[in-house]
């Protein structure tokens, strides 16, 4: 079974059997993998208790 190599790839729909199910799974779980982190970053993400800071800093010191 020859692999192919990015001198001679052509495109997605060259791929046939085990290795376009194996592309649509890489694909599928990538995407499953970013709807958790959307999903979890959205309901765990937000801070209520924040405080809020007036001073601004003009020059920092330097030693």
């Amino acid at each position: 079974m020859d692999e192919p190599t990015l001198e001679d790839i052509s495109d997605y729909n060259g791929l046939k059997g085990k290795k376009k199910k194996g592309v649509m799974l890489v694909i599928i779980a990538g995407l499953g993998i970013g709807l958790i982190y959307v999903g979890v970053n959205y309901f765990l993400g937000s801070v209520d208790d924040s405080l809020n800071v007036f001073d601004n800093v003009k020059t920092v010191p330097y030693k």
